[in-house]
């Protein structure tokens, strides 16, 4: 490859995330000249996807030296067991996500995967069956006693065949639902109503008793207490959860592309923007920019320079202190060999085995040396039909945020899961902790500075924190495309591509390393 400084640029784009790739793709779509760099010896940023050993080094190299957006990593592997079933497979077996997030299917994400042709270079999973933990002893349960686990409803059919609710709260839930899929047309109800916690005006509104409120907190994704999750926040997020259902299929709603989540779909924009023109290199960043007033001048880690008329870079180069201010998510990242299977079975009709499963546990579900969290948590259940494990195993993504002894508490819930799920295993063959065979945590923050741009630069947000994609991030994408383009209205809608051929395995048009 000749000499990158030997080339005039339009745009350097500095990070190869999920905004960065799907913007170098819509620009290098749009005859833009596009040099696309990492520092990173791997493609995905903070979406990024490993094989086991490549996790490994990643703790290990962060463990040592944090790097923005990560801190607090720590990692740790079962002693080897003579059981195959209970042993870690060769690294190459297991592709762990740094975002596990879900997609709705009535996302703005979706759409424009759809409309650039992305998403036929992309397989997608279900995510099916989402369970609500419910401790079944005491107010202050034990780290690691088991629950019960209760599948939420998920759809008028659902409620009306689940005996476990009331009559009475049936009605209300069925008049609360009616009312949510179409919340953007009745601002009179809830209007007024929008900065209030959620819970009260399921109370005050429509008589829902605290289990009900529990299940429709849930289906939030929040990490917030209940008593901070708005009326505004959960409204939207709940009507997409039941009007996303069936829209690929009967029984789910959301998906997750196969073999790495969001690092998947950044490496598919990639190679769709290496079509397009433009040049990958990995293992080189921008280490100095000098933004002038109609061109910019960059220096890039390798020692080169080069110019270009407008320099993207993101947002984490900004975190330059993690402290109690900065949005931060606490993740642990866990293999077992525990039977899982019960989480994806499947009670609709027609529809398709998933690949994910979403266990909620809510605030105050665990207790850790003799305190309950304000705060629920999380799990992403993976199998391996998601291609990211063995069959047999299973990955699971914990989440929560802004708790005492995250960690601790994530592994007492990773721990409760386990027991509630495979009981009668775990007490054939020894304890639930056995089963997990790998454990990784870190912690993820955002930063919170504004998107100042300029006439020859900017700064994508960091990535979203959100266990379902933020389809506003894609907004700051658009954005950046129309003020480089020079003009809010081009002859090219954006995002909106013919099919193109694809490249033959060995021609990698500039893709270093891909």
């Amino acid at each position: 490859m000749e000499s990158l400084a030997g080339t005039s640029w339009d745009v350097v784009i500095e990070g190869t995330g999920l905004q960065q790739s799907l913007l170098a793709l819509a620009l290098s779509r749009s005859d833009k000249k596009v040099l696309h760099v990492d520092g990173n010896n791997y493609y995905g940023g903070s979406e990024a996807a490993f094989s086991l050993q490549e996790a490994e080094a990643w703790a290990v190299s962060l463990a040592a030296t944090p790097v923005a957006p990560f801190s607090k990593v720590s990692l740790r592997k079962a002693e080897t067991s003579t059981s195959s079933a209970k042993k870690l497979s060769p690294s190459r077996a297991y592709t762990l996500t740094l975002s596990p997030q879900i997609i709705y299917a009535r996302s703005k994400l979706v759409s424009q995967l759809v409309s650039s042709q992305v998403y036929r270079q992309l397989e997608f999973q279900a995510v099916g069956n989402w369970w609500l933990y419910e401790n079944t002893s005491g107010v202050f349960p034990a780290a690691h006693e088991a629950g019960t686990l209760k599948r939420m409803p998920n759809g008028r059919e659902d409620i009306f065949s689940d005996r476990s609710i009331d009559v009475r709260a049936k009605r209300g839930l069925m008049k609360f639902i009616k009312f949510v899929v179409d919340f953007e047309n009745q601002t009179g109800v809830w209007e007024t109503h929008a900065d209030t916690p959620f819970v009260e005006f399921l109370s005050s509104q429509f008589q829902l008793p605290p289990s009900m409120q529990t299940y429709l907190v849930a289906l939030t994704l929040s990490l917030e207490p209940p008593g901070v999750t708005s009326v505004r926040y959960a409204l939207p997020r709940i009507a997409r959860h039941l009007t996303s259902i069936g829209v690929f299929g009967p029984g789910f709603g959301a998906v997750v592309p196969k073999w790495g989540g969001g690092a998947e779909i950044a490496q598919v924009g990639c190679r769709a923007g290496a079509v397009g023109g433009a040049v990958y290199v990995l293992g080189t960043g921008v280490s100095d920019a000098d933004t002038g007033s109609t061109a910019v001048s960059l220096k890039l880690t390798n020692d080169e320079a080069v110019q270009s008329e407008y320099y993207i870079s993101s947002q984490d180069k900004a975190i330059k202190e993690i402290n109690s201010d900065t949005p931060t998510v606490s993740k642990l990242v866990a293999i077992v060999s525990s039977d899982l299977s019960s989480l994806f079975v499947s009670t609709v009709e027609g529809a398709p085995i998933a690949a994910v499963a979403v266990v909620a546990f809510p605030a105050d579900a665990v207790v850790v040396d003799g305190q309950s969290s304000t705060h629920p948590i999380f799990i992403m259940v993976h199998s391996s039909d998601s291609g990211e494990c063995p069959q047999g195993q299973y990955v699971l993504y914990a989440s929560t945020t802004n708790i005492r002894n995250p960690k601790g508490r994530l592994e007492a819930a990773l721990s409760k899961l386990l027991k509630s799920a495979d009981a009668p295993r775990a007490d054939a063959e020894g304890s639930e902790q056995d089963a997990v065979l790998f454990e990784m945590y870190y912690e993820q923050s955002r930063s919170s500075t504004s998107n100042l741009a300029s006439s020859t630069s900017c700064a994508l947000p960091s990535s979203s924190l959100d266990l379902s994609f933020d389809d506003s991030i894609l907004d700051d994408v658009e954005d950046a495309w129309r003020r480089i383009m020079g003009s809010p209205e081009t002859e090219s809608p954006y995002m909106v591509f013919e099919t193109r051929e694809q490249l033959d395995d060995d021609d990698d048009n500039g893709m270093d390393g891909l």
